[in-house]
């Protein structure tokens, strides 16, 4: 009932190729099989099911954008309606699809060796390896060129001295994609986890992202040997394009969890009584509804044009700030209006709304928060940079 009310509203089916279609409803089925389920306990709990990660790369969705050997070679839109799925369900599956795919796996992709490309990425696309992306420092999340860990070399070697934190997967990974500032400028590193010095805390009292891994690392000596230097990698263009990678999933994912609030607040609306009659015949809670629906609508059309710019090669990392902003301001403004139709039991674990609360909170912050893209979009309404 509540996904017919959705799609009589508003539909973009037949904007999508039947292989678009396909994607989106078979990782629609394992959200729906493999992860609503359990979710709501693993939050509760602080547990990120491992054994799915497998189960992800088997459907193909680890890195399943690129057009590596064993990876997918999907389309953006593809992708980004997978990412849409996946969120609905929880951030944390989204993210975790997103570090590994579009972070971990896309430098690799973009900027690895062919030896490097080969060792890692076809275990990684089935989920036998994990990988992180080790960028964001205590002192400069928003700074990156502010970095101070370090990499110089030493004979045919290179140390890694440095802090790095909020690294998703760090604690399970087999290899962190590693950025250190060196004589020659920020340079990528490919560090397998069990190197000496290498340790991953996962950080505790989370109140959002609870069923995934978030970590403090410490880089403490690292050795690696020459071949461990990403090759293409030069300056901090190489972690930027990489982001840029995951912020176009957040455009779709943040939606995500957008519509599950949506129907969940649809399905309320029409069966709670007040009064002698549902909640939803009442003038004002339409007017929430109907509002929900907008700017619903607005984010998807959104995400479905950036993705058609991005199968195109037009897609800029402007336009990606644009989807980024608006993706997850706007899932913020319907999960809090959500929370209101559904009332008091709108605070419990009986509906999923304050958890997809909780976690965009952190999905605002991350891959740049709402002031960096709106400082993005500033300097490119102006010509002004206003960061500092």
């Amino acid at each position: 009932m509540t996904a017919s009310s959705l799609d009589e509203a508003f539909s973009i089916d037949h904007l999508l190729s039947d292989e678009e279609r396909s994607w989106a409803a078979k990782a629609r089925a394992f959200a729906t099989e493999r992860i609503r389920p359990v979710i709501e306990q693993d939050f509760e709990d602080k547990h990120f099911r491992r054994e799915l990660v497998a189960e992800l790369g088997a459907q193909g969705f680890l890195g399943m954008h690129l057009k590596d050997e064993g990876c997918a070679g999907a389309g953006a839109v593809s992708y980004g309606l997978v990412c849409h799925e996946l969120e609905a369900a929880d951030s944390g599956w989204r993210t975790f699809v997103s570090v590994q795919g579009s972070l971990a796996m896309s430098a690799i992709s973009k900027f690895g060796s062919d030896e490097q490309k080969a060792e890692w990425l076809p275990p990684m696309a089935r989920g036998e390896r994990i990988g992180c992306f080790a960028l964001t420092e205590p002192d400069g999340g928003s700074d990156p060129a502010a970095m101070t860990t370090r990499a110089r070399r030493d004979g045919d070697d290179w140390v890694i001295t440095g802090v790095k934190r909020w690294i998703g997967l760090a604690a399970l990974a087999d290899v962190a994609v590693v950025w250190a500032g060196t004589d020659d400028g920020v340079r990528g590193f490919l560090v397998p986890t069990t190197t000496p010095g290498f340790s991953a805390t996962a950080i505790d009292g989370k109140l959002s992202m609870r069923a995934s891994v978030q970590c403090d690392v410490v880089l403490d000596e690292v050795r690696v040997p020459a071949s461990a230097q990403l090759p293409g990698a030069r300056g901090l263009s190489g972690p930027f394009s990489c982001l840029n990678e995951a912020r176009y999933g957040i455009v779709w994912g943040a939606m995500g969890a957008a519509r599950d609030c949506l129907e969940v607040s649809i399905a309320r609306a029409t069966t709670r009584q007040v009064f002698g009659r549902p909640i939803g015949a009442t003038q004002l809670i339409q007017e929430k509804l109907a509002n929900m629906l907008v700017e619903y609508e607005k984010g998807m059309l959104l995400a479905l044009h950036l993705g058609r710019l991005k199968e195109a090669g037009r897609l800029t990392p402007t336009q990606i700030s644009v989807g980024k902003l608006n993706s997850v301001r706007e899932a913020l403004a319907i999960a809090r209006e959500a929370r209101t139709i559904l009332g008091g039991d709108g605070i419990t674990n009986a509906f999923p709304v304050m958890r997809h609360m909780a976690n965009l909170e952190s999905v605002r912050t991350y891959e740049g928060t709402d002031e960096i893209h709106t400082l993005v979009l500033g300097r490119a309404l102006t010509g002004l940079a206003a960061f500092a």
